[in-house]
């Protein structure tokens, strides 16, 4: 069984809206492309490196209509690498109406979405959902996902859509491997899903904080 790996790029607060460009998702979100001045040598490497080994692309629609209209003319520029990844990997998209899916490899997912990605999860090792925050919430809800990557942004904007919204359901996650910090603040986290509920403690309770130091 392959697993499910989402790749998103958020602020501090947790704002994953528009990273790429002032006009990827303009309504009501006046700072659209607010990751372009953060990037940097470090960054861009742990981004390519994250896709290593990706056999197939899950994408919202409003990502995959982005991605359509911009990586089927990378290949042979600054991009290359990503692009022909992008490009020669099937494409699996999430969507209730008619997308275009002229991108070569494209196809819709059927209505009922935790089926499809079972099915996604039989035929593929590496699945990378990308951006699609509202399609992230449905399986992080659903709990359809297997590892999260989070590239954390050293801004807080205050307005935007997040990465976990009021309906995600409580769950655990276990960080797969030591944090990584480009030179202008932006942090790697790679977390595996973990079973169980957050459980609670008493900070009061003999041995632990600074209850425990007195």
């Amino acid at each position: 069984m392959g697993l499910i790996q989402i790749e998103l790029f958020a602020t501090v607060d947790l704002v994953a809206q528009a990273p790429g460009g002032p006009d990827e998702d303009p309504v009501g979100f006046p700072f659209g492309g607010w990751q372009a001045p953060l990037l940097d040598e470090v960054t861009g490497a742990q981004i390519l490196a994250a896709y290593e080994g990706t056999d197939a692309l899950l994408l919202g629609r409003r990502t995959y209509d982005i991605f359509a209209a911009y990586w089927p003319h990378q290949e042979g520029g600054e991009d290359n690498e990503i692009a022909t990844l992008f490009n020669r990997v099937p494409k699996y998209v999430a969507s209730r109406g008619r997308p275009d899916l002229s991108w070569a490899g494209s196809s819709q997912l059927g209505p009922d979405l935790a089926d499809a990605v079972r099915g996604i999860r039989d035929r593929h090792e590496r699945v990378k959902v990308v951006g699609s925050l509202n399609l992230v919430q449905t399986l992080v809800r659903e709990k359809l996902f297997d590892r999260l990557d989070l590239w954390l942004h050293p801004i807080v904007l205050g307005v935007g859509k997040r990465v976990f919204d009021t309906g995600s359901l409580p769950g655990n996650l276990t960080l797969l491997e030591p944090p990584v910090a480009g030179p202008k603040g932006v942090v790697y986290l790679r977390y595996g899903r973990a079973d169980g509920t957050p459980v609670t403690g008493d900070m009061s309770a003999p041995g632990r904080g600074l209850a425990g130091d007195r």
